[in-house]
């Protein structure tokens, strides 16, 4: 998981080693591990659990929006003719 990733890179920091040193133990590159601190940085792993919980949510609902909106069009078609 990415939290676990970041507090390990934290730990690593903090005991001397620099940011591409991290990054190679990591598997990941500087670019990614930017990316992580930006979007994860101050989560704990049950926050970070919990915003991938809310973000699996949102995409659902709103394929379910999408798919009610098509319904919706379709029915006003037939409703006015244009079938």
């Amino acid at each position: 998981m990415v939290v676990r990733k970041l507090g390990q890179a934290d730990r690593m920091l903090a005991g001397g080693s620099d940011i591409a040193g991290v990054c190679r133990e990591l598997g990941v590159s500087e670019q990614t591990y930017y990316r992580w601190r930006n979007q994860y940085g101050g989560l704990k792993a049950d926050d970070a659990k919990r915003l991938k919980e809310l973000e699996k949510q949102n995409a659902t609902l709103k394929r379910l929006l999408a798919e009610a909106e098509l319904e919706k069009a379709a029915l006003k078609e037939l409703a006015e003719g244009n079938f």
